[in-house]
């Protein structure tokens, strides 16, 4: 049974959480062979000051401040 385990800002909405369950379901199904019951798909939402990228921590980069504020994190300091 293959668990898997996604983490993501927080912010994403119920239906798009929704869509990706169902499209990475049926990859497993298809490439792992994979019974579509027994594939179970874990999100966690993980504050952008907990993540870093490249040494920077996602609340503090310039570079995804438009995807951290989107998902709901603080704008970046300036």
């Amino acid at each position: 049974m293959p668990n898997i385990r996604v983490e993501l800002l927080p912010g994403r909405t119920v239906d798009q959480r929704r869509r990706f369950a169902e499209e990475v379901t049926r990859a497993a199904v298809e490439a792992l062979g994979a019974r579509r019951q027994d594939v179970r798909i874990m999100f966690e939402e993980v504050a952008a000051d907990f993540v870093a990228n490249g040494g920077v921590l996602a609340s503090e980069d310039a570079d995804r401040a438009g995807q951290v504020s989107r998902f709901g994190g603080s704008p970046v300091a300036g």
